[in-house]
């Protein structure tokens, strides 16, 4: 059965490992490295001499459109054939290379991983590849449990003489039932993964087993829409259909010591400087051209430390991120978000990219619906411009400093709230307004100012300036739909043509009042 044909899902396990048997791995994982470099610079190779033949050339001169998709494809799938750029002729070049013992199956994987890495870099997905360095390759994939097997009766890992136990939790101990519902699936292969903790080599069993992960009981899956508005460090989430919205930062409980890293990246770079004094400038810029560093062992230490931060902080956030996603999906099963560049966030919004990572949470909810049976639509902005339409129709452009919609006919909303709204509302690549207007008159609009009421300020106490709201949180969304409603002329004079309806009790908060 092929690896990718059917679901799959991870069951992790540490590995008990001896001093004699850590040297071992790191060799063969040295091995591996150098694999997988040589098959990356063959690929790399192949791809250039490719990309100038004439015969790739001329197949860009095909047309797009679908009369010619057929066409288009043979051309290019010629062109492959001719330089020997896929899958298995890399297989058969690294089967030619004589580097060191890994294993005939793992020899396949590695240059399966390194063909796909170009493979995506001639699609333009990803940037050129990289080679790795020393103590850069973590891990290595067996297949279909030959070369790396999993001992079921001993419960251990083998690879070619190394026998590693696995350590199981205690029964009755949390977790417990996550693992053994992965040791009772059915197995595809095994993976073995080096992770440095505090400076320490950790390693790890990968069983990639065949099926959907384990379902917690707590973590039910609701029925109907659910819109999100995802900013670089924001997340806004409307549900029509639950009668419920939220305004959050992401991962509001991550509190990095952005003074300790400070501290440390300057340590680094005096420990950096001192170490290798030849290779800066008398006004303390890098020279140009190859140079040879010396990194002492006070300078590792540090790096270690900064690592180690890094690290918890990554792990937390990414645990935050998947608390939030189930919360997500039991508000429903149909997930609508716009199809943003992510990439954009980081060159614009760097620093809080960094620390919030939306991409990321955006990767974990795709890869967590499949297994929770939930539907993710991603539609283009272009079609659907959430950000400047109206219920009424009418489209007008904002900046994003303007963080309120208001609009004459009577719709005053925070911009992100309204945009998840919105996107609740979105049918394939179209806003359904019949069906925007319909949940809007059945009380959303309520909602989505209780939801204002109830936002957290960020860590350091402040309320972030793309909530639209002032730095305290008391008192602050009356005056702000007070203040958008004078900017546009007055709120009663819009609303007059349409009726409104009163706040639920469950909609409404002490403090709050109707639009």
């Amino acid at each position: 059965m092929a690896r990718n044909s059917t679901p799959s899902f991870i069951t992790e396990l540490s590995l008990r490992i001896t001093p004699n048997q850590e040297s071992t791995i790191l060799v063969r994982l040295g091995f591996a490295r150098q694999l997988y470099n040589a098959c990356l610079g063959e690929a790399l190779k192949r791809l250039d001499l490719m990309r100038q033949s004439k015969a790739y050339q001329s197949a860009g001169y095909i047309h797009k459109d679908e009369a010619h998709v057929k066409e288009r494809k043979e051309a290019y799938g010629e062109v492959r054939k001719a330089f020997h750029f896929n899958e298995y002729a890399l297989h058969k070049f690294a089967g030619t290379l004589k580097i060191g013992w890994i294993g005939s199956s793992v020899v396949q994987t590695v240059a399966t991983r390194a063909f796909k890495a170009v493979d995506r870099y001639a699609f333009g997905k990803n940037g050129r590849p990289r080679f790795k360095k020393q103590n850069q390759f973590d891990s290595v994939d067996g297949k279909q449990n030959t070369v790396i097997r999993w001992d079921e009766q001993a419960k251990s890992v083998t690879w070619g003489g190394l026998v590693m136990p696995v350590i199981l939790p205690k029964e009755g101990r949390k977790g417990n039932d996550v693992i053994q519902y992965g040791l009772d699936a059915p197995l595809k292969y095994v993976s073995v993964v080096r992770r440095k903790l505090n400076g320490k080599n950790r390693f790890y069993a990968q069983l990639v087993c065949e099926g959907l992960p384990y379902q917690k009981p707590n973590n039910k899956v609701g029925e109907g829409r659910v819109g999100l508005d995802i900013g670089p460090s924001t997340i806004a989430v409307a549900s029509p259909d639950a009668q419920t919205a939220e305004l959050k930062q992401f991962a509001n409980e991550l509190e990095p010591d952005q003074k300790k890293i400070r501290v440390l990246q300057r340590k680094l770079d005096r420990q950096r400087r001192a170490n290798n004094p030849q290779n800066y400038e008398a006004n303390g810029t890098v020279k140009k051209g190859k140079k040879e560093w010396n990194n002492s062992k006070g300078y590792e230490q540090t790096r270690v430390d900064l690592a180690e931060i890094n690290r918890k902080l990554a792990e937390y956030r990414e645990s935050l991120h998947g608390r939030l996603i189930n919360h997500i999906f039991s508000l429903g099963n149909v997930v609508n978000l716009e199809k943003l560049s992510y990439r954009g966030f980081q060159k614009m919004y760097g620093r809080s990219v960094g620390k919030r990572a939306p991409g990321k949470i955006v990767s974990m909810l795709k890869r967590k619906a499949v297994s929770a049976g939930v539907s993710v639509n991603e539609f283009p902005t272009r079609t659907t411009k959430l950000s400047q339409v109206c219920l009424c129709g009418e489209v007008k452009k904002k900046p994003l400093s303007e963080r309120w919609h208001i609009c004459e006919c009577g719709v005053v909303a925070q911009r992100d709230l309204f945009a998840a709204f919105l996107a609740a509302c979105v049918e394939g690549k179209q806003l359904n307004a019949d069906l925007a207007n319909s949940d809007w008159r059945s009380g959303m609009d309520v909602c989505l100012k209780v939801a204002l009421s109830e936002v957290q300020p960020a860590s350091d106490g402040r309320m972030p300036v793309t909530f639209g709201l002032s730095r305290s949180q008391s008192g602050s969304i009356e005056k702000a739909w007070k203040k958008a409603g004078d900017g546009r002329g007055g709120v009663a004079s819009g609303t007059e043509n349409r009726q409104r309806r009163e706040p639920d009790k469950a909609c409404q908060t002490p403090g709050t009042s109707r639009l």
